[in-house]
């Protein structure tokens, strides 16, 4: 819990402001790492080259850079047609141009993001849910890409709904966990969110729903435009499909949801007109059996008239005897509806259930006695009670 107090030189009334903790689970550390190659340009090469441990340039290339081994480094000497023993001191600003120019140029194995500190799926969506309190929210952590030799990771949330929300699409900016506040009408997050997501195709609209968009970019170095360093730039392509890739896996999570409410929806509908019929067809249900059983006691039209069952039969004598009324057609009416939607219910959820990885749970007991009642099976649990359980409750 973190709170704060700023009171006036006046001594008037203080403003107090107390937030509490949402989450205990902490984001990994960013770790140290060296130099990407790509990511190397003239000047800091010459930087690097001054304040060096190691004597020799090859050594240079093979420990103080990343993803560069001491016979790639020999490659590169004999690129640049420099002797192995070459010193990295003895570099001058031609040859540290030649080489800064071939480490752009060569390809190497991209640099990991393991180094990185995001956020994390399960602190965004706690911060979604804490902030806006949106209907549902969704949220997906991409795998990291290379941007100009620095491991960048792109993390995404999406979320319907929610409290003194506005319709249509809101975007909130993070870079290395930091808010971007100013300058979002040109960022990539915004246009990405903006212009190329098709939110028809997952169920959403774009300008009636309130839509909440959250992109976090974690990197060695955020590529910001500009020296403000207030927006990043739409004319990145890792960047961009990497951003649109992590909204759309957001998306087709939240149509799978909104797919489910609706189906919910349509149910309680179909309940809600099956259950306004129901005095009509009991009373109709009624009069039809009463005539049936007006016509029978006619000897012409009993002749004539279709043979009924032994169950048509108990059904047509409790409406003669009038132990059989509308009322009675109306409740039975209403409980075969409830009965039929709770097997529903059941079927869907037990469909679902299966295709999901189930976690075995244990209840302890109270006692260590071995005398235990028949197992009570359901498809989600197993009950299983012990006899002294039922002889304390007696």
């Amino acid at each position: 819990r973190f709170s704060l107090k700023v009171s006036p030189l006046n001594h008037g009334s203080a403003l107090s402001f107390d937030y509490a903790r949402r989450s205990d689970e902490m984001p990994q550390e960013p770790a140290t790492i060296n130099h990407h190659p790509s990511s190397v340009n003239v000047e800091l090469l010459k930087q690097l080259l001054y304040s060096t441990k190691h004597k020799l340039l090859k050594q240079f290339l093979s420990k103080d850079l990343s993803n560069i081994d001491g016979p790639l480094a020999g490659r590169l000497l004999t690129e640049l047609r420099l002797p192995a023993d070459c010193e990295a001191a003895s570099l001058d600003d031609k040859q540290a141009t030649r080489l800064a120019q071939l480490l752009k140029e060569a390809k190497f194995q991209d640099p990991s993001g393991d180094c990185l500190s995001p956020v994390g799926e399960y602190n965004m969506r706690l911060g979604i849910i804490k902030e806006l309190k949106p209907d549902i929210v969704a949220t997906y952590q991409d795998v990291a890409c290379t941007v100009e030799g620095h491991p960048t990771m792109i993390e995404a949330g999406v979320s319907i709904g929610g409290k003194d929300v506005k319709p249509g699409i809101a975007v909130y900016r993070f870079a290395n966990r930091i808010p971007l506040l100013f300058e979002g009408g040109a960022d990539v997050a915004t246009v990405v969110s903006k212009k190329r997501i098709n939110w028809g195709n997952y169920k959403i609209r774009q300008n009636q729903d309130k839509i909440g968009v959250f992109v976090s970019l974690v990197s060695t170095k955020v590529p910001f435009k500009g020296t403000g360093k207030e927006y990043i730039g739409d004319d990145i392509p890792e960047v961009k499909q990497a951003v649109k890739r992590a909204i759309e896996k957001c998306c087709v999570q939240l149509k799978v949801k909104l797919l489910k409410q609706k189906a919910l929806s349509d149910d309680r509908e179909r309940r809600k007109n099956l259950t306004k019929y129901i005095p009509d067809v009991s009373r109709a249900f009624f009069s039809v059996i009463s005539m049936i059983a007006d016509k029978e006691q006619s000897q012409a039209s009993a002749s004539t008239s279709r043979k009924l069952d032994d169950e048509e039969r108990g059904i047509v004598d409790e409406v003669r005897h009038k132990r059989l009324k509308v009322e009675t057609l109306s409740e039975k009416l209403r409980i075969h509806i409830e009965q039929c939607d709770a097997s529903s219910a059941l079927e869907q959820v037990t469909a679902t259930g299966v295709q999901q990885p189930r976690r075995e749970l244990f209840l302890s007991p109270r006692h260590d006695a071995l005398d235990l009642l028949p197992d009570m099976h359901h498809p989600r649990f197993i009950f299983r009670l012990h006899a002294c359980a039922m002889k304390e409750s007696s």
